[in-house]
Order: structure tokens, then C-alpha cells, then sequence
């Protein structure tokens, strides 16, 4: 099938993945932001097919993975509640809050439906105006635009039945934060292809320029990611930081100006929590004043339900890519896709739910 067999093309993968070898002088750690570079990498055995010298570490770049264990509380928390309804994306149902998830608060009767687009849950608001509506409004910039224009609609419409629980997140600062780390090994970045479709390239360039970092922003198939990795290793062998763009084909330098203006109209930047990595400054967007009334948390008074992880569960290091998934000892054991301690083992982007799925021979045999 042309433009796709073509970036799957397994001569060409191992053609470049001969080059990035003869490159390779010394040893590189490179970071994947996106979960869905993540788990493209891991089904190809594209992490198997490079030289030992460079090692890839997986970021926090899955928006289920990130979403606080309070979000999760305040979501069961509102569909448990008479005459409302929440919908959610469907990879939102079984990540673990502090006493269960949505999909078990289904299961006692709450009126849990899963959607999948913001104007969905819009269209159940206007077929029932009878129920209070409420929408996960969860994701990084990529799902940020259609989050946005739905509350917009909501408010040209006057729906007073819709609202949205927001958890939202920025790439850029978790980034700066995992730079900044005094036990970083990050030296260089596969930017997120998908997520500078909107906001262009250009967010990456102040990161390059103050840790002298290089970032190549890529896209998803494994011509697109050993592609992204060899420029990245010519960059870091070269001593070259800056920004480049192997995902020409989607990606414009400017981005989607069209999405980042409803961005803008609709959200404001804040310091928001990442589970298991705590709070970034800067790093997520809550709805603007002027759209209060269809934010689920002040219509629905919701105070703090705290943050508490399962103490067993590592996620927070391996978003960091401080470990990886395997490397918890609760891998495979007590954390399985059955019975999560996470949300890494359960998102279709997670990290861990990767490895339990492409790497199930390093899983003990009574897990799987």
C-alpha cells in the first residue's frame, strides 16, 4: 500500500540501522516522548536492531499515564453521583484511582459511557437534558484543540447540562524538568510527532538552546523512527544541538494556527500534577474564567482528593526514563494488564504495557 508499506519497509529499516551503527562512536541515551513511539519501537524491535551503545529510555509522553490519581477520584466521584453522566475515552476506563475506576463504577451503576471525540459527549449532553454531562477532557496539546472547541460550542449553545473535567498537559516543561534532574542521562529527544502537528517546532528550540540538547521530531512507523534516530545520533556525535524535522511529511514549522487560537480562546497555562512525577510549573492547561461554568470541578464543588499512588508501583521513574518497566519489581507480578497498580500497564500508549505485551519473555510464566 504506497505510503505505508513504504515507511515499513524492512530492507530500508535495516539499511539505516546499519548507518546509525558505523556512525555510533561512543555511547548515547535518547528519550521517545510519545507512548505511541514507544510501543511502535517495542513491536518492531526497533530498540533491538540498533548498536548497544545507544539506549532508549522511555518519557512521560502518554496523557493516561500522567493523569493524576485525584482526577481519577473526581471522575468516579461525579459519575456516582444521581443524574449525571460522564464519558471518557475508552482507554480512561480501567486506569486505577485510589479505591478502584471507572469501569467498576460502571459496574456498581454509575453512568460511565466511553466516546470517542469531545463532540460526542457534546451530542449526549444535548440528547440529555436531563442529566449533567461531563466530559474527561484528558490529553496533551494534540487533544487539546477538540477539548477546547467542545466547551466553546457548550458556551455558544448555552449547554448548562455539559461540562469538563480537565487534565491537561504541556511536553515542552516535562522536558525542562527531566533536563534539569541532577541524575539526568537524557542527550538527546525524539520529539512527538503527532503533538507539533499542532504546535509546530518551534517550543522545542528554547530546550535545545539552554541544555544544549539536540531534538528531532518524528513520527510513528519504523522507517520514520530509525530515520528520526540517525539524525539524531549525527547531531549528537557532531556535537550539533538545535531542532530538526524528519516528520516533514505531517509536520509544519509553524504548526496548526487555526488550533492553537482555540487553545488559546479556551485554556490558560498552569501548574498542574503529572502522577508519579509531581507537579511541573507551567505545565498543563485549566479552562479560563470565563469558562467556569463548564468546569466540572467548580460546578460539581470538588475539593482535594490527593494524589497517592500505590507505593509498589515505580511509574513515576519510568516516565522519567530513570528505569524501565521491567526493572520494577512489580512488573508481571503484582502489576499485570489484568490487575494494574498503574496507569502505565493499562493505556494503549503506557510504557509498561509495552514491554508486558512485545517483551512477555522476561514476564515470569505465572503472570502471563
Amino acid at each position: 500500500m504506497k505510503y505505508i508499506d513504504e515507511y515499513r519497509d524492512a530492507r530500508v529499516v535495516k539499511r539505516i540501522a546499519g548507518e546509525i551503527a558505523q556512525l555510533t562512536t561512543r555511547p548515547w541515551t535518547i528519550m521517545e516522548i510519545c507512548g505511541g513511539q514507544t510501543h511502535s519501537i517495542l513491536r518492531n524491535g526497533l530498540d533491538q536492531l540498533l548498536p548497544g551503545g545507544i539506549k532508549l529510555v522511555h518519557g512521560p509522553g502518554c496523557p493516561v499515564c500522567v493523569t493524576p490519581v485525584e482526577t481519577i477520584d473526581r471522575a468516579i466521584a461525579i459519575a456516582s453521583k444521581p443524574g449525571t453522566l460522564l464519558a471518557a475515552f475508552g482507554d480512561m476506563l480501567r486506569v486505577p484511582g485510589s479505591h478502584g475506576d471507572l469501569a467498576s463504577a460502571r459496574s456498581r451503576g454509575a453512568d460511565v459511557r466511553f466516546v470517542f471525540s469531545p463532540l460526542e459527549a457534546l451530542q449526549l449532553a444535548r440528547e440529555n437534558p436531563h442529566k449533567e454531562v461531563v466530559f474527561l477532557a484528558v490529553g496533551f496539546e494534540t487533544t487539546a484543540p477538540g477539548n477546547a472547541m467542545a466547551v466553546r460550542q457548550a458556551a455558544r449553545e448555552g449547554l448548562g447540562n455539559f461540562s469538563v473535567l480537565v487534565s491537561h498537559f504541556l511536553v515542552p516543561p516535562a522536558m525542562q524538568a527531566i533536563l534539569s534532574s541532577p541524575d539526568n542521562r537524557v542527550q538527546g529527544f525524539l520529539g512527538a510527532g503527532h503533538v507539533c502537528t499542532v504546535t509546530g517546532t518551534g517550543m522545542y528550540v528554547p530546550i535545545a538552546r539552554t541544555f544544549s540538547t539536540p531534538v528531532v521530531v518524528a513520527g510513528f512507523e519504523p522507517v520514520d523512527l530509525l530515520s528520526a534516530i540517525l539524525r539524531l545520533v549525527q547531531m549528537l556525535e557532531k556535537g550539533i544541538t538545535g531542532v530538526e524535522n524528519a516528520y516533514g511529511r505531517v509536520v509544519a514549522s509553524e504548526g496548526n494556527p487555526a488550533a492553537l487560537a482555540v487553545i488559546r480562546e479556551v485554556f490558560e497555562v498552569a501548574d498542574v500534577v503529572w502522577r508519579g512525577i509531581g507537579t511541573i510549573p507551567a505545565s498543563g492547561f485549566l479552562l479560563q474564567e470565563r469558562f467556569s461554568e463548564w468546569d466540572a470541578v467548580r460546578k460539581f464543588a470538588l475539593g482535594s482528593m490527593g494524589n497517592a499512588d500505590d507505593g509498589r508501583c515505580r511509574s513515576g521513574e519510568v516516565l522519567a526514563g530513570r528505569i524501565t518497566p521491567d526493572s520494577c519489581e512489580a512488573f508481571g507480578r503484582e502489576c499485570t494488564p489484568g490487575h494494574p497498580l498503574g496507569a502505565p500497564m493499562v493505556s494503549g500508549e503506557g510504557a509498561c504495557a509495552a514491554y508486558f505485551r512485545y517483551r512477555c519473555s522476561s514476564v515470569p510464566s505465572h503472570s502471563r
